[in-house]
């Protein structure tokens, strides 16, 4: 079907179940940010595949909403005439219920696929227009979708503790310990990052993230209840985990929840699905809402998971600056395009000790197509590296001691003085935040204006965040930290990592971003200094392309640092390749002119 005739057999569906709408969100049962095939139903419905998105369907009309990185992706693969464009942050999706939606209208949600907060803000908008919101049983989009591919049934396997740090009976009895002091039974779990970090086990249900998709449930004895496809589960993993871990098929989840009347359950309403809100207070139990515990545990890394992150950068670093050389080599004569470049990449990194998959899908974006924040190059869009454009990739690898994520924006060619004034400025934005020293208890809302001073001295800005949390062989979007305008609310703390990824974009022209992650760590001593102050140290390795800088906006700190930067790429990088890689190392990382 093409997406016209999937809408108007979404509405014929709706008709016949009484609705009047239908909201349509980029999620599945877990709120994971990368879904399985099963669960892209606004990527089947409208052709939208980004990471963020929703669409509500009524019978006369329809909108899609989307944030800042995707709104020129969305005008591209999806049809204007069927859907209107809305920014999800700016134009939020209740605000336009609440002034489009008829009164005593009836608009349908799946239970499953909102959190406890986003319903009751849509619950609000709805009562506020006078309509009724309606849970189904069954999501009328799955009832349409006659190809939709079965759930993923990939093992789980252990992670084991010389990567993790710690145990995972050590970590269940510290989080017992939390639920002891706040007079808490028991924590429903529905993450599966959390679950993967609570019992260190990795999986494979999720592209480039090694997730096993299911349910837990810990008590306050430190055991868990892991609800999982029994499939997915080998004998070892049984030894893995011990006595302490009872495994149950997925359909047992429910009848635990019953089991939990009585008893005070912590249930986290950002992040857990309704219908777990819902069968609890059925169950008669007392909801303690609050942050899934596991959230900031999991972002704070070990010294084990901190010095797994570098030895893993070192490598994903080699690999890059082979990347870098051949693309050096090889991009003036013509011939490579942005899925043979992407490709390339992916061969340098696969070759790596401990490497399990690329992080996410690549961001191979040549001359315009960089523009599009999170491009993803299909045939249609494939486009060759050109002399005089500028080329932008965005790339990582999940290896089992780290997670790796690195932007590198390189010139094909000679660049204009518009794209060395641009670079140079991004460039100034990311030298600002790794050279930043700030008082414990920071927030990233805080910090971020400086990575985007010197792009506002000249009327430019980027609309996405500056960074977000990475995890350890595990999302490389992890929260609850991050550093944007937003902000989260959560401090910046030693051992958690975060990007640091000032961009630009000019929309049809070129698109430019620099990341580098790094970590939370103390800083020195200040001289006569009061406050316990922090910094960031670095992890991130590959050169930072030359010609594209202009000199002359530079400080002489800002020099000193790239020159610093440059000299430890060639130091730590240079005896981990060899050959013409290593003497073109040495030209890309001297110090500037």
């Amino acid at each position: 079907m093409s997406p016209a005739e999937r809408l108007a057999a979404l509405r014929q569906r709706l008709t016949d179940d009484g609705l009047d709408g239908f909201v349509v969100p980029h999620a599945d049962a877990h709120q994971n940010e990368f879904l399985p095939a099963d669960a892209e139903r606004l990527a089947w419905l409208t052709g939208f595949n980004g990471s963020a998105g929703t669409a509500v369907v009524l019978k006369d009309r329809a909108a899609i909403f989307v944030d800042g990185r995707y709104t020129l992706q969305v005008r591209d693969q999806v049809d204007a005439d069927l859907y209107d464009f809305h920014h999800l942050v700016e134009e939020p999706v209740p605000d336009w219920v609440a002034a489009v939606l008829p009164k005593g209208a009836r608009l349908g949600y799946d239970p499953w696929l909102h959190t406890q907060t986003q319903l009751e803000r849509l619950q609000k908008a709805v009562a506020g227009a006078g309509a009724a919101l309606e849970p189904v049983a069954e999501n009328p989009v799955d009832a349409i979708w006659a190809d939709r591919l079965p759930p993923p049934r990939a093992r789980a396997e252990p992670h084991p503790e010389r990567f993790a740090g710690r145990s995972s009976a050590e970590k269940r009895a510290e989080l017992a310990n939390e639920l002891l002091a706040d007079h808490a039974a028991a924590v429903v779990l529905t993450q599966p990052d959390s679950i993967a970090w609570l019992l260190n086990i990795r999986g494979g249900d999720v592209d480039h993230t090694p997730l096993t998709l299911s349910f837990a449930i810990l008590h306050d004895d430190a055991s868990v209840d892991w609800f999982v496809a029994p499939e997915k589960v080998t004998g070892g993993l049984y030894d893995h985990l011990g006595d302490g871990v009872r495994i149950q098929p997925p359909d047992a989840f429910a009848a635990a929840l019953d089991g939990l009347s009585g008893k005070n359950v912590g249930v986290c309403p950002d992040s857990v699905a309704a219908w777990v809100f819902t069968r609890l207070e059925a169950a008669g139990a007392t909801i303690g809402r609050g942050r899934d515990p596991i959230t900031l545990l999991k972002a704070i890394k070990n010294d084990t998971e901190l010095a797994g992150t570098r030895a893993a950068h070192a490598r994903d670093g080699a690999a890059l600056v082979r990347f870098l050389h051949w693309l050096a080599e090889m991009a003036g004569e013509g011939g490579v395009d942005e899925v043979s470049a992407a490709d390339k990449l992916a061969a340098f990194r696969a070759g790596g000790e401990y490497f399990r998959d690329l992080s996410f899908g690549t961001i191979s974006g040549a001359g315009p197509n960089g523009a599009i924040v999170h491009y993803r190059v299909t045939p249609e869009t494939n486009r060759g590296l050109a002399p005089g454009e500028l080329y932008l990739v965005d790339s990582g690898a999940q290896y089992l001691d780290g997670t790796t994520d690195v932007t590198r924006t390189v010139a094909i060619g000679d660049p204009t003085d518009e794209m060395r004034d641009r670079f140079t400025r991004v460039l100034k934005g990311l030298i600002a935040i790794a050279t930043l020293r700030f008082p414990a208890g920071t927030t990233g809302a805080q910090i971020d204006a400086f990575a985007r001073h010197a792009l506002w001295q000249a009327g430019l800005d980027f609309d996405h965040g500056t960074g977000h949390g990475v995890g350890s062989y595990l999302g490389v979007h992890e929260g609850p930290q991050r550093i944007s305008k937003a902000g989260s609310g959560t401090a910046l703390q030693p051992g958690m990592i975060v990007s640091n990824e000032p961009g630009y974009y000019k929309a049809g022209a070129y698109g430019i971003r620099i990341e580098n992650l790094v970590a939370v760590t103390p800083a020195a001593d200040f001289p006569g200094g009061e406050r316990p102050m922090l910094g960031f140290e670095t992890l991130t390795l590959a050169p930072i392309d030359r010609a594209v800088i202009d000199t002359g906006l530079l400080s002489e700190g800002e020099r000193s640092w790239i020159d610093a930067y440059h000299a430890r790429v060639a130091a730590e990088i240079g005896p981990l390749v060899d050959g013409p890689a290593v003497e073109w190392l040495a030209v890309v990382t001297a110090p500037l002119d």
